[in-house]
């Protein structure tokens, strides 16, 4: 079966809107929907969920937001199966079959096996993931079948080359991590491109890190063009790629889905030199920044103090853009009380090592939750 023509920008279900004090499950659907019509009204449509985003609830939001509303024909939907959450071969269909009630989607036009790493490998092995779906494509309930990746450029080629029954491949990539040694977004993008199989990009903004960088990267855009926002820099950086099928952006407003609209609708690719300067800033960014978190919330789900990891992670990377010597004291001292009051400090953390085992960054949050607490507790 052929892939369905996509728009190059995908709806990325992962930071949906949340109605004013909730928390991740507590969706705002009136606003959800706004983002889906808008979306829907220009011509995209490939909307990516997963059984565990928002707090388990992006999967009934896409049902409420998107397929109650819309002709099935008119949408491909991709969600995922995660082996965090497998223990038995019976388990594969009981989420399976949970994930279409959820959706009401009847089918999945992409299914992912989640997250791919050296670790969860093993899992998707031993309970032989790689023949369930396709066997789910067999069937009619998937129709494109294909995993998501964490790992270095290596482990992916040796999936693919083992593998080529897969027929895409969706990794993190941006012009931060493009020449990173821990993601490596090039290497593994080549790899995906000498097997032949399309590219799904994910944290095209890097969690929102490419939205907030320092002004002296912000001037290296806006000298070339002012008009564009910062994150379109990041978003175009990969839809320019030539093998890229679709750029996911988990958009939080209506606001960043009319600024991802305005210049994907009728996408021009950045130029070699525009490329370079995406280069340039990246060498800005690396210089300031303290934790290369992209606030995917996997590491709070287990934590058993209750940490906000990526709340603490983002704060913190602020005050180290900040001249504190000159400064003294920054909000950011508030804001660790006010998330300290309902959640775990990160002096509380037991380094029981669950938060660094679901990283997808591998980020070594144990020994970052220290120089928070040096920082706002110490």
């Amino acid at each position: 079966m052929q892939f369905r023509p996509e728009k190059k920008l995908g709806f990325g279900l992962m930071r949906l809107p949340i109605v004013p004090g909730g928390g991740d499950a507590d969706i705002d659907i009136e606003q959800l929907k706004k983002m889906v019509d808008l979306f829907i009204e220009k011509g995209f449509t490939y909307f990516d969920t997963a059984w565990m985003y928002n707090g388990f609830a992006s999967e009934n939001a896409a049902k409420e937001a998107l397929v109650d509303r819309y002709p099935r024909e008119s949408f491909t939907l991709a969600t995922k199966l995660h082996a965090g959450f497998l223990k038995t071969e019976e388990d594969r269909d009981k989420i399976f079959n949970e994930q279409l009630r959820k959706t009401g989607a009847g089918y999945f036009d992409y299914y992912l096996l989640h997250g791919i790493d050296r670790g969860k490998l093993p899992v998707y092995e031993k309970l032989n993931c790689f023949e369930w779906i396709q066997e789910k494509k067999a069937a009619g309930l998937i129709r494109h079948a294909g995993f998501s990746f964490h790992d270095d450029p290596e482990l992916l080629d040796k999936i693919l080359t083992e593998h080529p029954e897969l027929e895409f491949v969706q990794i993190q990539l941006n012009y931060l991590d493009w020449n990173s040694p821990w993601i490596q977004s090039g290497g593994c993008y080549e790899v995906a491109k000498k097997h032949g199989k399309p590219v799904i990009v994910m944290e095209p903004v890097k969690g929102g890190t490419l939205a907030r960088i320092p002004e002296k990267a912000v001037e290296l855009f806006k000298e070339v063009e002012p008009q564009m926002s910062v994150p379109s820099w990041a978003i175009r950086f990969a839809a320019t790629l030539d093998n890229v099928m679709v750029v996911l952006s988990g958009m939080s407003t209506v606001s960043q889905m009319e600024d991802n609209l305005s210049y994907m609708q009728d996408f021009r690719p950045l130029s070699e030199e525009e490329r370079g300067l995406c280069f340039k800033a990246a060498e800005i960014i690396n210089d300031q920044i303290a934790v290369p978190c992209t606030g995917c919330s996997y590491c709070t789900e287990g934590c058993p103090m209750s940490i906000a990891i990526p709340q603490y992670f983002s704060i913190y990377n602020e005050d180290m853009r900040e001249d504190l010597e000159e400064k003294g004291w920054t909000v950011n001292f508030t804001n660790f009380q006010m998330i300290a009051a309902e959640h775990g400090r990160p002096s509380d953390c037991i380094e029981c090592g669950q938060c660094e085992s679901v990283c997808p960054q591998h980020l070594g949050i144990i020994e970052y939750l220290k120089d928070v607490a040096k920082h706002y507790e110490g």
